[in-house]
């Protein structure tokens, strides 16, 4: 049973795999968006007001595909074998891989804001938005700093 569980672990490969194949596809993605909105900055001289919301867009993308990154890579260290990193994203413990995606994830939200803020449609509906995302990057926050004097 014991050998079982320890490759079991390779399991963990299913997911390590699909996250990086996503933040690949998402990298890719953005490229594309980056393409569309530099030929459209260069047919309206960067005067349409829409642009703005484009670039944000284009941030949420390589946001999304570096969380993602993040994702598959602490992943594969926490239950596979370490790997040579940069020190800031070496992952020793769940606590740290969950701190270094709740970074991501404000960042996240808060791109996701500005895009709300930017196109400013219904007042009200930004406002409580923007709440919710003051609340939960708080929380995210609050769990890092709280957690980590344990």
């Amino acid at each position: 049973m014991d050998r079982f569980f320890e490759k079991s672990k390779y399991l963990i490969f299913i997911a390590v795999v699909s996250a990086l194949l996503a933040s690949m596809f998402a990298f890719l993605l953005g490229v594309v968006k980056t393409g569309f909105v530099f030929v459209e900055l260069i047919i309206t001289y960067g005067k349409d007001p829409i642009i703005a919301v484009h670039l944000v867009e284009i941030m949420d993308v390589f946001l999304i595909a570096i969380a993602l990154f993040m994702f598959s890579v602490g992943t594969y260290e926490l239950f596979i074998s370490d790997i040579e990193l940069p020190e800031w994203l070496v992952i020793r413990n769940l606590h740290d891989f969950m701190v270094k995606l709740g970074s991501v994830i404000i960042l996240v939200m808060v791109v996701t804001f500005l895009k709300h803020l930017v196109e400013w449609r219904d007042p009200q509906g930004t406002f409580y938005f923007g709440i919710a995302v003051a609340v939960v990057s708080a929380s995210l926050i609050a769990f890092s700093h709280f957690k980590s004097k344990d």
